[in-house]
């Protein structure tokens, strides 16, 4: 496998630091505004769910970011490599458990991640590779966040709209916060992804914004469908609808054998946590029949957001909703479907063709790794293969990588190939769907 250059610390990644930290602080207090409105005028239960969302969001988040805390201290020279570079965590387990129990560890992330990107952007001094690292951890843990609470509360918002019949300016406001919460860790997500890559396929501004687009046209049909499912019959029926999708859903991850976690604890909460993402969007978490995978769910969820729609037509106020209701029918799987669309334009056109060399025969030592000029993957249109990432693997690495997100960041862009790849191994287990 090829070893590009490695990424180093820019000003685009501090940009994207603050613009992290503002969105995650705008949200909250967005989420604060709403929940106090909602208490002053006597919506306790509304009240009830938004807090309960809040708590459990931050409750979820605080815990992943403290299993990667206590992981990274047993990796090999992790400590030794970032010496003095951490603000709040370092070596003080006492003081780092205190504040993710006092649901600050995510909030010290961001403050660790600035104070750290300023030392080597501005002042050009060490850490370059810790700057990244702590920036990639950040980026997963946004997307847990946003689908733990930004998509939830962006759906309860849009019901208490739809069930009320009128719209304040508090709703508007949080409407919009988790809007640009969902938005922008879609961006950050896809950029973090693309730190893997080699120079050579490097993806320009037109991949993004396709990325960008089929994410946003998938989710928010998604949450327009269940938002009007729950105003046509009740909370209680889409609470039960979540809650038999999200059993389904954390099965089928578990049956796909993940290994994102150093822990049994952490593996399982990472399964619960896949299962509520894939109520909202497409996450793929293991390696084998990715495309059959992605063709299932998909299917799958076309057709629930379609009894979710029929049922609101059925069952809806036909007085009230006479000014949109056709128009949403119509509209709602013309967007999916346009999404759709826009995904495979993406990986026609603008997913690299990234490939994993076949394994080698039984018994026979792998070919030696010579490279010739003009070779064919040396060409610039050729397909080019993965970054090798290998950080956690028993000895110290002369890299600081982070491992988690290059797991996702391999199983993203080599999607198209890994079909063919263990369909050719021979004697390898069959990837389980």
């Amino acid at each position: 496998m090829e070893r590009a250059t490695f990424s180093k610390y820019s000003w685009v990644d501090f940009a994207f630091s603050l613009v992290g930290l503002c969105t995650f602080l705008v949200d909250w207090g967005s989420d604060v505004w709403v929940a106090s409105e909602f208490y002053r005028r006597g919506d306790l239960v509304w009240f009830g769910v938004l807090v309960g969302l809040m708590v459990l969001s931050s409750a979820v988040v605080q815990t992943f970011s403290w299993f990667w805390f206590t992981y990274d201290r047993e990796l090999p020279g992790f400590r030794a490599r970032t010496e003095g570079l951490s603000v709040f965590f370092r070596d003080r387990v006492k003081l780092s458990c205190a504040l993710h129990v006092l649901q600050l560890g995510f909030l010290c992330r961001h403050i660790s991640a600035i104070r750290q990107g300023f030392r080597v952007w501005w002042r050009q001094e060490g850490g370059s590779e810790y700057a990244v690292y702590l920036t990639h951890d950040l980026s997963m843990l946004r997307l847990i966040e946003t689908f733990c609470e930004s998509a939830p509360q962006l759906t309860l918002m849009i019901y208490v709209m739809l069930r009320t019949h009128r719209a304040r300016a508090v709703q508007f406001v949080s409407i919009a916060a988790s809007t640009t919460s969902i938005a922008w860790m879609v961006v950050d997500y896809h950029r973090s992804l693309r730190s893997f890559l080699p120079d050579k396929a490097e993806q320009g501004r037109s991949s993004c914004l396709i990325y960008f687009l089929w994410n946003l046209l998938l989710i928010a049909p998604r949450v327009a469908a269940v938002a009007l499912f729950a105003a046509a019959l009740s909370g209680y029926a889409a609470a039960l609808h979540f809650l038999t999708l999200w059993v389904v859903f954390t099965l089928w991850a578990r049956r796909q054998g993940t290994d994102f976690m150093d822990s049994v604890g952490g593996e399982r909460l990472y399964r619960a946590t896949v299962g509520l993402i894939w109520y909202f969007s497409w996450f793929n978490v293991a390696e084998g029949r990715t495309r059959s995978r992605g063709v299932i769910y998909h299917a799958f969820m076309a057709t629930d957001g379609a009894i979710l729609l029929t049922t609101w037509w059925c069952y809806r106020d036909p007085v009230q909703t006479e000014p949109y209701a056709l128009a949403l029918v119509v509209a709602l799987p013309l967007v999916y479907l346009l999404g759709l669309l826009f995904k495979a334009l993406y990986y026609c056109c603008f997913h690299p063709k990234l490939w994993r060399p076949p394994p080698p025969p039984a018994r026979e030592p792998p070919p030696p790794p010579a490279r010739e000029p003009g070779r064919a993957d040396d060409l610039p249109d050729a397909p080019a293969s993965f970054t090798d990432f290998s950080v956690q693997d028993g000895a110290p690495s002369a890299r600081l990588l982070n491992a988690r997100m290059a797991g996702h960041a391999a199983r993203f862009y080599s999607e198209n190939a890994l079909d063919a790849d263990h369909e050719g191994a021979g004697g390898a287990e069959p990837p389980r769907l």
